[in-house]
């Protein structure tokens, strides 16, 4: 019979045994995590290309889109600033380490918020040009995108001119909020003397959907973004995406794409008040499963060939709607890239939240313009109030040896 002391020896072995066991266990998992995470910040999105990144790139977690006005005077001095813009995004989404300042009585080179080095964390900083931007300033006027205007007031909007506008849009994505502001600091300490910031609004993605690679989820609980076309379907990107050399747009323009960048705010505390069923047939989808209704995937078919009065998915829900499918299986011809935004309160103690509703398109009058008219009515629109955004052209992608809008300036006489 073991005696109390050898029993607690005994005991103390096997506490001391099992600790030792879990520390062998628990090493490696926190080593293969510190791994992952590092593999995680290095990854890198090519800036270079026919395309800018940022537009079907599959989306980051975190988004701030800036609108600027020019406060360039000249035509050389809006060359010089897309060529520090490109030099600039360069630099950025690439793994560097962070430049030294040897002399300590000038500001240190950049921010130091990142540290010692400077990882990509899948960055992509997209340049796009407003409207006024074509103004008599410069002489681009004669080169403006065919379908590029000011952004008009749909009927349930009530759009804010704080909220509105600019000569220059910068949609800045990466996976964690700091690689953003990062990046924003970066451009504007550099190409302060030619542009200054208009509005700014930042984004989020559920971290988890897009860890998991599953469709994200917006603040009313449903996905978003599910009827998208296949980004790596090349035929389908020419299509409905990209400007190309069929389109009759200026030569400059073939590569670009243009963006509707919308600000909408919801009204949360109504819709968490509303009954799961209007909320789903306002969406026309089941909310856990991002299904049609009566479906039971995703990504199933909603078969509107076998419910023609609307009886299943109702004529007014939204993605019925917005993608009607008659005649196309996209007929709503764009790509979203969306995300939540938060603000925090309004002066009436509501929450001030919603989406950065952002859209692709080789045509703005048959992509975002007709499909928002499509949904001018919609039950969803009691939630919703649209108070900001514009429309932008997206600048084609840039060779190593060019920069940013050169082919535009090379057409200005």
């Amino acid at each position: 019979m073991k005696t109390p002391s050898s029993f607690n020896l005994s005991r103390r072995n096997a506490l001391k045994t099992l600790a030792i066991g879990s520390a062998v266990l628990t090493v490696p998992t926190i080593a293969a995590q510190e791994r992952e995470a590092e593999s995680h910040y290095k990854q890198q999105i090519d800036f270079h290309g026919l395309h800018q990144a940022g537009v079907i790139t599959k989306e980051q977690k975190n988004v701030s889109f800036i609108s600027f006005n020019v406060t360039a005077m000249t035509l050389a001095e809006l060359k010089m600033l897309f060529k520090v813009l490109t030099a600039r995004i360069a630099y950025l989404t690439q793994s560097e380490n962070s430049p030294v300042n040897k002399i300590d009585k000038m500001p240190p080179l950049e921010s130091g918020m990142l540290g010692g080095h400077l990882d990509p964390d899948s960055l992509t900083i997209t340049v796009s040009l407003g409207a006024s931007l074509f103004d008599s300033r410069f002489g681009l006027t004669q080169l403006k995108p065919r379908h590029l205007v000011a952004m008009k007031s749909f009927p349930n909007d009530q759009l804010d001119p704080h909220w509105c506008g600019g000569d220059i849009g910068l949609q800045i994505c990466a996976n964690s909020p700091e690689s953003v502001i990062y990046a924003l600091r970066d451009i504007l300490q550099y190409t302060s003397m030619y542009i200054v910031p208009r509005w700014k609004m930042d984004g989020f993605l559920p971290s988890r959907d897009i860890d998991n690679k599953t469709t994200p989820i917006n603040l009313f609980g449903f996905k978003d973004g599910t009827g998208n076309a296949p980004a790596d379907n090349t035929d389908l990107m020419d299509e409905l995406v990209w400007v190309t050399d069929k389109d009759k747009e200026p030569n400059w323009c073939v590569g670009g794409s243009y963006q509707a960048v919308r600000l909408i705010r919801f009204n949360l505390e109504f819709w968490d008040r509303t009954p799961l069923e209007d909320q789903e047939n306002d969406f026309g989808r089941h909310k856990i499963t991002g299904a049609p209704i009566g479906m039971q995937y995703e990504h199933d078919s909603p078969k509107y060939e076998t419910d023609p009065h609307g009886d299943r998915i109702l004529f007014n829900s939204h993605m019925r709607r917005a993608e009607p499918r008659n005649p196309d299986r996209y007929t709503a011809k764009l790509r979203r890239r969306s995300y939540s935004y938060s603000l925090g309160i309004n002066t009436f103690g509501m929450l001030d939240m919603g989406l950065i509703f952002m859209s692709y398109q080789k045509n703005l009058q048959s992509g975002f313009i007709d499909t928002q008219k499509r949904l001018n009515g919609e039950p969803l629109e009691r939630y919703i109030k649209p108070f900001g955004g514009s429309y932008y052209f997206v600048l084609p992608g840039v060779k190593r040896d060019e920069y940013l809008g050169q082919p535009l300036f090379s057409e200005v006489v």
